[in-house]
C-alpha cells in the first residue's frame, strides 16, 4: 500500500475545508440525494462525498458501507485530490497504491474505485464523489461524464455553504 503524498497546497487546502464548516455535520439531504442518485446510476453498492482532512478521509455523505471516516493513509480520496481528472482503478488488487490496503483485502472489499475530485472554482480540491464496488469494473466516456456532472452538483452545493458562511 502506498500513502497518497501531501498537496503542496495543503494548507491553504485544509484551510478552506475548515473555512466550510462541514467537518463532523450531521447527514444532510440535499448530499446524501446525490450520493443515492450516483449509486442507483451506477448500480454500485458503495457511494460517498468525501472530505479530505489532515489525518482522515470524512465522508459527509456515504451509503452502503458503515465507516464514516478512515484514516487519511489508507483513503483512496487522499489520491483522488492530487489528480486533476477522475481517479479511476478499476481493480484495486492489481493497483500497487492500494492492493493491500485493508479496505481492499477486508471490508468492504473494495476492489473498483472512481473519485471526481470536488474541485472549488478557485481551484482546491477537498474532496472526491466516490463510486465504489466489491468487484472490479470499467467506466465509459458517458459514465464519467455523469459523474462528472453529479460531481458538479456537489460542488455548487459547497460553493452556496461557503457563500452563505461569508
Amino acid at each position: 500500500m502506498i500513502a497518497a503524498p501531501v498537496p503542496a497546497n495543503e494548507d491553504v487546502r485544509l484551510q478552506a475545508l475548515r473555512e466550510l464548516l462541514i467537518l463532523d455535520t450531521p447527514p444532510e439531504e440535499r448530499f446524501d440525494r446525490i450520493t443515492r442518485f450516483a449509486m442507483s446510476e451506477f448500480e454500485m453498492p458503495m457511494a460517498s462525498v468525501t472530505l479530505v482532512d489532515r489525518d482522515r478521509q470524512w465522508a459527509k455523505s456515504s451509503f452502503g458501507f458503515e465507516a464514516a471516516e478512515t484514516p487519511r493513509d489508507l483513503s483512496f480520496c487522499g489520491h483522488a485530490i492530487l489528480e486533476r481528472q477522475t481517479l479511476v482503478v478499476t481493480d484495486a488488487l492489481k493497483d500497487p497504491r492500494f492492493r493491500e490496503n485493508p479496505q481492499v483485502i477486508g471490508p468492504p472489499w473494495v476492489r473498483f474505485y472512481a473519485g471526481a475530485v470536488l474541485r472549488m472554482p478557485y481551484g482546491l480540491a477537498l474532496g472526491a464523489l466516490c463510486l465504489m464496488d466489491r468487484r472490479p469494473r470499467q467506466i465509459d466516456r458517458v459514465d464519467l461524464a455523469i459523474l462528472c456532472s453529479l460531481r458538479d452538483l456537489v460542488v455548487e452545493e459547497l460553493v452556496r455553504r461557503e457563500e452563505a458562511i461569508s
